[in-house]
């Protein structure tokens, strides 16, 4: 007679460490240049993103204002109000490198960044110039492209929408 019930717990138990083990890494937002894959920070939503409830401000808009944002932000709602000025700085690497900021929708204003000092990041400004919703996009390769070498063809996507009151 055979003993199936053992090995069937005991391939079970197996599995489960095996599951229990991965997905342990974390993404800095900086790169991937070691070689090593680490997962999004964020997943890529097929439909509308879940939106934050802004806190009031002290201004009494009902925004909390959002001067900076960078890789760990995407995701997020965010307020301003007329005339507020919202910067963008994504780190990436020579081998992930961020595209530049896209904008869809109204609202808001490119204005000057400053200067990109490193390859592979991207970095944006606008100034809110009238009410709307705008989202910004960007996105980057998962994996670190190296010729002669395997590589994956998955993207990181970063964005975030922008309301103005």
């Amino acid at each position: 007679m055979r003993r199936s019930i053992p090995h069937t717990a005991l391939a079970v138990t197996v599995l489960a460490l095996a599951l229990a083990g991965c997905g342990g890494q974390t993404d800095s937002g900086k790169g991937g240049d070691s070689g090593t894959v680490s997962p999004s920070p964020t997943p890529t939503p097929t439909s509308a993103p879940p939106s934050t409830t802004p806190t009031p401000s002290a201004s009494g808009t009902g925004c909390a204002p959002a001067a900076t944002l960078d890789v760990h932000d995407s995701g997020r709602t965010v307020c301003l109000s007329v005339g507020d000025t919202i910067r963008i700085g994504l780190d990436g690497t020579a081998k992930r490198p961020w595209k530049p900021v896209t904008v869809s929708g109204s609202g808001l204003q490119a204005v000057n960044s400053g200067f990109v000092l490193q390859p592979g990041d991207a970095s944006a400004a606008f100034k809110a110039v009238s009410d709307g919703r705008t989202r910004l996009r960007s996105t980057r390769p998962l994996c670190a492209t190296q010729t002669g070498r395997v590589s994956c063809l998955g993207i990181q996507e970063w964005w975030v929408t922008v309301v103005v009151k």
